[in-house]
């Protein structure tokens, strides 16, 4: 009786630790933090008016500066040739990385996309800066998110916002052409990618 007690209690302290798992984590900010955003047009903020892009919303919604580093049409191959010189000026706590977009646009080789986002990740952890990753769609019979991301931060065990850019850019009204958020959409983004930061910190 006293046996079947115990391993009830276990099964329940094991299934209550299971779902207080919140997924991956982050180191907490502390005072000299340096927040890193990389990307392309998505993280430049093309599309909105200067002040607006969702880094600069961002960087209001944590109380600290984000450095913006995003480079209007860059592919992922040349992002992997630029972040090194980044990550050596830089030196980040956190890379928030949107990556692949112009991959897309450019039909090129998605596996190629995908080893490049993952050798990014692993440079960026190998300087000591955790990484968020943001899905970015691709634009097919509307939009949908390449199943990779998901697959590189499972493996990689960062934190995923993949939905977002997903939901923006399927609503004309968020947008300031085809591809790019307008000054609402870059805050919805920020607002996410916020939330994801957050709670990979426990807060």
């Amino acid at each position: 009786m006293i046996r079947n007690i115990f391993l009830c209690c276990c099964f329940f302290f094991t299934l209550l630790g299971a779902g207080c798992d919140s997924g991956p984590r982050i180191a907490p900010f502390g005072e000299d933090a340096v927040v890193l955003a990389f990307g392309d047009s998505l993280t430049s903020g093309t599309g909105a008016p200067a002040g607006q892009s969702y880094p600069d919303v961002l960087s209001s919604l944590l109380g600290r500066p984000i450095v913006n580093v995003g480079v209007p049409g860059e592919v992922s191959s040349a992002g992997l040739t630029r972040l090194p010189a980044m990550l050596e000026r830089y030196h980040p706590t956190l890379v928030i990385l949107c990556h692949g977009g112009n991959d897309f646009l450019r039909r090129l080789d998605q596996d190629d996309t995908s080893s490049n986002l993952k050798a990014m990740i692993t440079m960026i952890r190998s300087h000591g800066a955790d990484v968020v990753l943001v899905g970015v769609p691709r634009l097919g019979f509307g939009f949908e998110l390449p199943k990779f991301y998901v697959s590189i931060a499972q493996e990689a065990g960062i934190p995923l916002e993949k939905g977002v850019l997903l939901k923006l850019l399927g609503d004309n009204s968020m947008k300031s052409d085809a591809i790019h958020p307008n000054a609402t959409g870059y805050r919805l983004m920020a607002e996410a990618i916020y939330s994801i930061i957050q709670k990979a910190q426990g807060h």
